[in-house]
């Protein structure tokens, strides 16, 4: 068994679309980034990466590369999970929490769960996503973005 953790954060911007989990939440502003800055597929990808011992998503798909402005991170997810199932390695589990203190997730969290396992090759009850608010405490409880933390455990094939 690996595990691994992961961790993105992205701040609101306007004339994009929200997306998370590969989901298009309706929302005033989406997250910038040089991808479609799905915060949740990259830090689910980040946590598969790290239990691979294989760096960050950031080391695979850098911002500073063309190839990857406004890359579908679900397809950025799907590289990922090709090298993990190479290394002989499958997901046990995946756990993560969107903070957020707008907009309301809970609606979004099936159709999260669905895309992500679908990506990652296992059943939806093997991936967990939650989400908060940060008591609008900080940068997050003002509204100026999405963090997000995963984890995950990896098991050999």
């Amino acid at each position: 068994m690996r595990i691994g953790i992961g961790y993105d954060i992205h701040p609101f911007a306007g004339g994009r679309s929200l997306i998370l989990g590969g989901v298009d939440i309706p929302h005033p502003q989406g997250l910038a980034g040089h991808s479609d800055a799905d915060a949740l597929a990259h830090a689910v990808a980040d946590a598969v990466l790290g239990a691979l011992g294989l760096g960050d998503i950031g080391r695979h798909f850098p911002d500073t590369d063309p190839a990857w402005a406004g890359a579908d991170s679900i397809g950025l997810l799907a590289r990922v999970a090709d090298h993990m199932q190479q290394a002989g390695y499958r997901i046990g589990n995946v756990d993560a929490v969107i903070i957020a203190q707008a907009p309301k997730m809970a609606p979004h969290v099936a159709a999260m769960q669905n895309n992500l396992a679908q990506t990652l090759g296992c059943a939806p009850e093997q991936v967990n996503v939650k989400a908060t608010t940060h008591e609008r405490l900080g940068t997050l409880g003002r509204g100026e973005g999405i963090a997000v933390q995963a984890v995950c455990l990896l098991t050999e094939k």
